[in-house]
């Protein structure tokens, strides 16, 4: 692999949300949209919602929930993991919730990511451990409605919802088109109580996989054209000095399910891979590790890097820095070999010599940068 050779994806038949609806105030269509998924199955839906709008009664009271319904309340203090989806799963299976009518995925990337697992394991037998990897869903999942909260992961878009493996060590996403939300309710108000370093930080994750997949070796044009437009919008908001003003928050969503879009068609590079050892060994959640991996990557992408830091600078965010300052050599080989087994986008990013660049004291220089 020669520098500046592009190579084919081999992704060619992609799916993508099958509906959407973008507007402010766009959750209260939810309740129509559900009528007409109550006249199958048994009429009853399943609510996955972030644990941040029990207390919204605001939010809360448009949902249209019924008694024969089921809701979960999904912690962000962690990611998602294999064992915990398998819980919510087989909780649903003892009391009928796998003959429901439709999902319902309320709030940010692990709430998503949450609903799409459940979709899957509601609908195909054994554990979401056999599902992680690329097409290995068999059957189509439960109807399921994805409304993000937050902007930037570009969960709702995608054809994946990523998961920890604590036997196993591994961070990786079942990647099926069974994955892929059915219909999308994008709606920017439920972004305005956002947190601010919360809401750079995962804007940030749009940014970063798109100039990552325009770094790459592996190109599609339609990946390209995605990319480039989602991330023309993320510089808009990061630029203008209040990145959280109404119009800010529309751009963004549109620039998260674009961002989403574009990595069905593409792949990441570096960042990525690192941010999933912080998030796998110190339990770092994936938008705010790949901010601190930015802190670390003018080696590999120096216009990128300087843009970064002009982010931050414009928008006053503080990222954590010496997160890895008191990791031992057992520390650091778990790092690197939570950050070398993700052999697409290091590929992507490095070619197909990636492991003799990337080095376990190379990998420890740069997380110690960090």
């Amino acid at each position: 692999m020669s520098m500046g050779e592009t190579l084919n994806t081999g992704i060619s038949n992609v799916r993508n949300v099958s509906r959407y609806t973008f507007a402010h105030g766009a959750i209260e269509r939810l309740p129509e949209l559900l009528k007409e998924r109550r006249k199958g199955g048994n009429g009853s839906v399943i609510f996955v919602i972030d644990e941040f709008f029990r207390s919204r009664a605001d939010t809360f009271s448009i949902l249209p929930i019924a008694s024969r319904d089921h809701v979960f309340f999904i912690s962000t203090e962690n990611e998602p993991t294999t064992d915990g989806i398998d819980q919510l799963a087989d909780e649903l299976r003892a009391n009928d919730g796998a003959n429901c009518s439709a999902i319902v995925g309320i709030g940010g990337g692990i709430t998503l990511d949450t609903a799409k697992a459940l979709s899957n394991l509601l609908t195909n037998p054994g554990s979401a451990a056999d599902y992680q990897g690329w097409d290995l869903v068999r059957h189509a999942g439960v109807f399921k409605i994805g409304i993000p909260s937050l902007s930037g992961t570009g969960a709702e878009a995608t054809r994946t919802c990523v998961m920890t493996n604590k036997a196993t060590g591994l961070k990786l996403g079942m990647n099926s088109d069974h994955t892929v939300f059915d219909q999308l309710i994008l709606d920017p108000d439920l972004t305005a109580t956002v947190e601010r370093s919360q809401y750079f930080y995962t804007g940030m994750d749009a940014w970063i996989h798109c100039m990552e997949s325009l770094n790459g070796y592996y190109r599609n044009l339609i990946g390209d054209a995605f990319s480039q437009q989602a991330i023309n919008l993320c510089r808009e908001v990061f630029s203008h000095g209040d990145m959280m003003t109404e119009e800010n928050r529309a751009k963004m969503m549109v620039a998260s399910y674009l961002g989403g879009c574009a990595i069905a068609t593409s792949y990441v590079g570096v960042v990525h891979p690192l941010s999933a050892g912080l998030s796998v060994v110190l339990g770092l959640h994936h938008c705010v590790a790949n901010c601190i991996v930015m802190t670390a990557m003018e080696p590999f992408y120096p216009e990128g890097y300087l843009e970064y830091s002009d982010f931050l600078q414009t928008n006053r965010i503080e990222i954590p820095r010496n997160v890895c300052a008191e990791l031992d050599d057992a520390g650091h080989r778990a790092l690197y070999e939570s950050t070398i087994v993700h052999e697409k986008p290091l590929t992507n990013a490095l070619g197909d010599d990636f492991r003799k660049i990337l080095t376990p004291d190379r990998v420890r220089e740069l997380f110690e940068a960090m």
